[in-house]
């Protein structure tokens, strides 16, 4: 009998909920049992298919009890476990990036052993081997310090933090995230063949992998993860001494980026291989929501993202057997490198994590736009995106902020009236705001041709007036619909109106 590894000592488990406990085993073992004594709180395990899950039923906040767990004569024993709020923190890189290098960091560090926030951060191995066996073996859910605390989703943190402070519990954080990672990286092969838009992710693996022996395949990524691991080392090196290089200049110097390298079957950004190596090792443990922060990855295929994201959405919610498990997605910000043309992609990412908030329950939109660094992928400040995360959970999970307070103003509607076009506002009811003169640009309108030209605004409540010389007759409008453009109009809330188009 084995326990998951996301059960360990100083663990926080979910308040107010079914609190599940699970591992594996052989189906010799007869009665497997978990408690918490001081609860007097016990439940039997449920043992299918070389598994065991135990449901113990809903307690209150508590700060500290045990957890524990027999089977025969063995019983295991966790310390200081916690009764409190525990999210999901998942996603890619800007999910991933840690506290010590974020731009606040170094001071939230020095602080933040007082903070009644934990930590636990799902092992990362391409594939379930003995690597994966044994780091899941070391891995353990940590107490707040300027040591501990240092490779934490700096996201997680700052969100947890808020969290804590307002409701007077403690808080934990799980870390699952990888960075680079496509959303498909995180579903199941039954989910992702389930729509036919879903297909050519797993149609370009099974071609990439086609005829190819594990060993083969395995001996590819070793011998790319090589040569990946020396152009890593000599770009970082040449970054360090020359900071404001463009990349045309790196890649002529060094050779192009090879990564994610060969997709196969240890290439932890292959379809449903993060799914299988680290969400399904902590899943179903009980949680209050998902922060979700990811969508880069999947702009080459931008316009069936809002496809994937309900598929995962879907996909997770089975697994925790939780149908409406709280999703809080973060609107991808504004970005562009500097040598990239602007194709658009990233708006139209935008717009289909908008399209889930407004069609699937239980979501909501953290919107970030003014929270991108125009040529850096990794904005430094994550303290914002934490908040914006925070005021969705206020509003959507917690029932303490209003809509007011929690969503920016959004797009609604339009109507035409002559040569003026009339877009409609929603959660403007206490008026608009401006970080600067330039507020109104970005609004855009076209005629029955589809060209688009800039328009004049005009801010006549609960609607914007859009009108343009060159446009006598409107057809359809957007307002900064592009990758990466400065943001200034907000609501008095302090939060950007989001990108729209009205010509979906």
């Amino acid at each position: 009998m084995k326990i998951a590894a996301v059960f360990s000592d100083n663990m926080v488990l979910q308040r107010n909920r079914n609190i599940r406990v699970f591992g594996t085993c052989t189906n010799n073992e007869k009665v497997i049992t978990v408690s918490i004594p001081e609860l007097q709180s016990s439940a039997r395990a449920v043992i299918k298919d070389g598994k065991w899950e135990a449901v113990l039923p809903p307690r209150r906040e508590l700060g500290s009890c045990t957890l524990e767990v027999k089977c025969g004569a063995v019983k295991k024993v966790f310390k200081n476990v916690a009764i409190g709020e525990v999210w999901l923190a998942g996603g890619q890189s800007n999910m991933e990036f840690e506290l010590r290098h974020e731009r606040r960091g170094a001071a939230a560090l020095a602080g933040c052993a007082g903070e009644n926030v934990r930590f636990y951060y799902t092992p990362k191995c391409p594939m379930v081997d003995d690597e994966l066996a044994a780091a899941e073996k070391e891995s353990c859910w940590q107490l707040p310090s300027p040591e501990n605390s240092q490779a934490w989703s700096a996201v997680g943190y700052y969100f947890a933090k808020e969290l804590s402070r307002r409701l007077g519990v403690t808080v934990g954080i799980i870390g699952c995230n990888w960075g680079g990672s496509s959303a498909s990286a995180w579903i199941s092969r039954e989910y992702l063949g389930y729509d036919s838009r879903l297909r050519p992710y797993l149609d370009d693996y099974d071609k990439a992998i086609e005829g190819k022996t594990d060993e083969e395949m395995i001996r590819e990524f070793d011998e790319y993860n090589e040569k990946q691991g020396v152009w890593d080392r000599n770009v970082r090196e040449y970054m360090a001494a020359h900071p404001n290089a463009k990349w045309s200049t790196v890649t002529a110097k060094f050779g192009e980026n090879k990564y994610p390298g060969p997709m196969n079957i240890k290439n932890p950004m292959r379809p449903c291989g993060l799914y299988e190596t680290m969400l399904s090792r902590i899943s179903p443990y009980t949680l209050a929501g998902v922060l979700w922060y990811q969508g880069e990855s999947d702009d080459f295929r931008a316009k069936t993202y809002d496809v994937l994201l309900k598929t995962l959405i879907e996909n997770w919610r089975r697994d925790w057997h939780d149908d409406e498990l709280p999703f809080l997605i973060v609107q991808l910000p504004m970005f562009r490198f500097e040598e990239e043309p602007d194709n658009q992609s990233w708006a139209y990412v935008r717009e289909a994590q908008e399209k889930v908030f407004r069609t699937v329950k239980n979501t909501g939109l953290a919107v970030a736009l003014d929270c991108g660094e125009f040529n850096n992928l990794h904005p430094t400040d994550k303290s914002q995106v934490a908040h914006r995360l925070y005021l969705q959970a206020m509003n959507m999970v917690y029932g303490i902020l209003g809509e007011s307070d929690a969503l920016p103003p959004m797009y609604d509607s339009y109507e035409i009236m002559g040569s003026t076009m009339l877009i409609h506002l929603r959660n403007c009811a206490k008026g608009l705001g401006g970080k600067d003169a330039r507020c109104l640009e970005g609004f855009e309108i076209a005629g029955s041709d589809g060209e688009y030209f800039p328009a004049k605004a005009t801010v006549r409540l609960p609607y914007i007036e859009l009108c343009s010389d060159k446009v006598k007759v409107p057809v359809s409008a957007r307002f900064k619909w592009t990758n990466y453009a400065d943001v200034g109009l907000f609501g008095i809330n302090d939060l950007p109106l989001p990108p729209f188009r009205t010509d979906k």
